[in-house]
């Protein structure tokens, strides 16, 4: 089973996606499950993990609803105030949706370096783990280190890093990029996405000889049992192609063993988000 672990939904409204700036026209349109279905069919993929991209209820509920209605949606990462005081019900409430896997905060647009310490934002993640639900570490390498604590803290609580945390690929940034995410995968309960990668190169101009260095750093730190396929449809289109995203760990792991390939394109996934 091949799984995308890693995909965005979105009816576009430049307002409420005012994170989609001038530079990414190519995103300022709606992108929905009939789109992305042909994509997956001629890519071989058979499920994907949807994940929120907006930060309300209204987003958990809206991608919750395509999942039901598209079988190969296999999860969903959704979103809920994990500071709110009636965090428990909320959970409670959510828990009875068997594609809801997991939770995401967007942490990298925070201005607070210790957002993630706060005591408010413990408690709601130290309730996840209560309903069996995940949480996907979403910060750019600079959050590395409260990441770092926040997984410490919690050593029940199923992690995953998108992104790789986003290191600077343009600007040929390794460190202090490097040592955080060897840090970070020293705490077993955390996972990490192989996904948003071109977008953090140079969008016209990358090449996978300047990525590889980084793929270097994520696989021996995390190793074959804690690493995830992830494209980042649509967002990757602002480098890329889908089946571009998926020839460049194709083609980074054409040495590797059969069933590493499938616990990185799949296993893994079923796993950590219980599919």
């Amino acid at each position: 089973m091949i799984i995308d672990a890693h995909q965005h939904f979105w009816i576009y409204d430049p307002v409420r996606d005012s994170w989609i700036d001038e530079s990414m026209q190519i995103l300022k349109r709606n992108f929905l499950p009939e789109d992305l279905a042909r994509i997956i069919k001629e890519n071989s993929i058979d499920g994907t993990i949807a994940v929120q991209a907006d930060q309300s209820e209204n987003e958990t509920n809206f991608l919750l609803g395509l999942a039901e209605k598209n079988t190969w949606v296999s999860g969903v990462v959704g979103w809920v105030d994990l500071m709110a005081q009636d965090i428990e019900e909320k959970l409670e409430h959510f828990s009875s949706y068997k594609k809801l896997k997991g939770f995401r905060h967007i942490v990298q647009a925070e201005p607070d370096e210790n957002f993630m310490l706060n005591e408010k934002f413990r408690n709601g993640i130290g309730q996840l783990k209560n309903y069996n639900f995940t949480y996907d570490i979403l910060i750019y390498p600079h959050q590395l280190p409260t990441a770092i604590m926040l997984t410490e803290k919690h050593p029940d609580q199923k992690f995953v890093l998108d992104h790789i945390a986003k290191p600077s690929i343009k600007k040929k940034e390794i460190e202090p990029w490097a040592s955080g995410i060897k840090e970070l995968a020293m705490n077993p309960n955390v996972f990490c996405k192989i996904s948003g990668i071109i977008t953090e190169a140079d969008h016209r101009n990358w090449e996978s000889k300047e990525i590889y260095p980084y793929l270097d750093i994520v696989f021996n730190a995390f190793g074959y049992d804690r690493l995830l396929f992830g494209s980042d449809w649509p967002v990757c289109l602002l480098a890329g192609l889908y089946n571009q995203v998926i020839n460049l760990i194709d083609e980074y792991m054409k040495n590797a063993s059969d069933e590493n390939k499938e616990k990185i394109f799949g296993k893994n996934a079923v796993s950590f988000y219980n599919i």
